[in-house]
Order: structure tokens, then sequence, then C-alpha cells
């Protein structure tokens, strides 16, 4: 079932998101050559914890780190560890915080350095597409609308959307209903109601749509090795705009 938010509860989703955001930011700031994952992890976990909140994906169905980190063709899930950042990666962070008995979650992908241009247009691209989802984020649009958006917009600038992970509702739990898909017909699945709480997150590829998990059993691979980006906000529906619960104190959204 569909939860909607009270107005305690909104405001609480807001400042779990506010706290995600900002670790979001705070590892996005850290993507250089030299760094490691394991190094981004443990400050995002220091700066969750320093808020009184607690990673949200930390022992998630047994993860171990608190942020998945994903380098080039890893799409999502990517674990922490020792590998060490190149001049011309580009880094998709994912980060959750739960505080107050709510969850935010947000994700990013950086460049490390400087990169192709096909690796910052695919960025770019993928960003863009949450916002051209975001259009279809409103009272009394349908949840498919939100995807055929971000769907038509990534195919229509040669790259392909991932079709086994979706998107989701979000709040008192990491995962809620409903499911928010990247892809597929618009006018389909549960109407948009103010108090609706869902993560948008786009996962694009720069070859083709498939995806395999690597034997660690998280890591998630393009199958033909292609760049993959994420991006994500977790946003709340109102009678109006819609509103991103993951933005930081000075606004910013990566």
């Amino acid at each position: 079932m569909i939860s909607l938010k009270s107005p305690r509860e909104i405001e609480a989703m807001r400042k779990a998101g506010r706290i995600t955001a900002q670790a979001r930011a705070l590892a996005g700031s850290m993507v250089a050559p030299g760094v490691t994952t394991h190094e981004i992890d443990q400050a995002v976990r220091r700066f969750i914890e320093s808020h009184g909140a607690k990673p949200s994906f930390l022992g998630y169905g047994g993860f171990p780190g608190s942020a998945c980190i994903s380098v080039n063709e890893e799409v999502i899930h990517g674990i922490p560890g020792p590998r060490k950042l190149k001049e011309g990666d580009i880094v998709s962070i994912d980060v959750g915080a739960y505080i107050g008995g709510f969850h935010g979650d947000c994700a990013a992908t950086y460049p490390c350095g400087k990169v192709s241009d096909e690796a910052m247009r695919l960025i770019q691209v993928t960003q863009q597409s949450f916002w051209e989802g975001m259009k279809y984020a409103r009272q009394g649009c349908r949840v498919s609308d939100i995807g055929h958006a971000v769907q038509e917009y990534v195919e229509a600038n040669g790259f392909s959307v991932v079709r086994d992970f979706v998107g989701h509702g979000v709040g008192a739990k990491l995962h809620e209903p409903p499911e928010v898909r990247n892809f597929g017909p618009a006018g389909h699945g549960p109407r948009l109601l103010p108090g609706m709480t869902i993560a948008v997150e786009p996962m694009v590829n720069a070859g083709g749509w498939q995806v395999k998990v690597l034997a660690d059993k998280w890591t998630t691979v393009s199958l033909d090795g292609s760049l993959t980006a994420h991006y994500e906000n977790s946003i709340l529906i109102t009678d109006g705009d819609p509103e991103i619960l993951t933005v930081t104190e000075d606004g910013a959204y990566v």
C-alpha cells in the first residue's frame, strides 16, 4: 500500500533528505585521482552519524558500506574498498540517511578529473532525464508518466535506460511502493497524490541497457562494459510543483 505522509512526517523527511543530500555533496567533492572508494565511504559514514542519523545502506540486506560507489561500467551497488580513482573515471555515489523514523535517498555521478566528452555528456543526459521525469511528478499524473519521459529523453540522446533496477517509494522504509520505472508507456500505474514520496533514479548506459550482477552479489555492471551513470533524488508530490527533499542547506542537488 502506498503511504501518504502527514505534515509531521514530511518535515521529518525533509530533515533526513537534507542530511542525505549534504552527504552526497561531500562524497562528490572528494572524487579525485588517488582517492579510494573506502575513504569516500568512511567520510559519508562519519558525516551522517555526526548529524545524529544512521547510514541507510550500512548492513541493508548485508551491504557492507555506507555508500554505494560505482565506477565507470558499474551501474549501482558498488562496494567501497581499496580501489583508487583514476583521472578519467566517472563515479556514481548513492547515499541514504535515516533519522526520526524516515529515510532520504539520493545519488549522482561525478567526473574524476578530466573525462571524455562522451562520459561528460552521459552524466549530463542522465541528470537531465531526471528533470524531464520531474515534469510529470505532479498530482493527477500516473507513475509511469515519469519513466516514459525519462526513457524518451535518454533514447533521443543515443543512450539506453537500465530495465532491471528501478526507482521506488521512500519513507519509513528505504524501499516502499510504488515501483517507479525509468521506462515504459505513459498512462499506467497509480495516480500521483499529494503526500506521496518517491525516489526517482534514472540509471543510464552509454551502450545497451542490459546489466549483470557480479560474483560479490552486489556490484551491477553494464553487460557490454559501456560507461554508465546514475542520478537520484527523493521527492514529495504536492498539490503544485513537486518538492525535492534531498537538497542541501544552500539549495544544491548534486
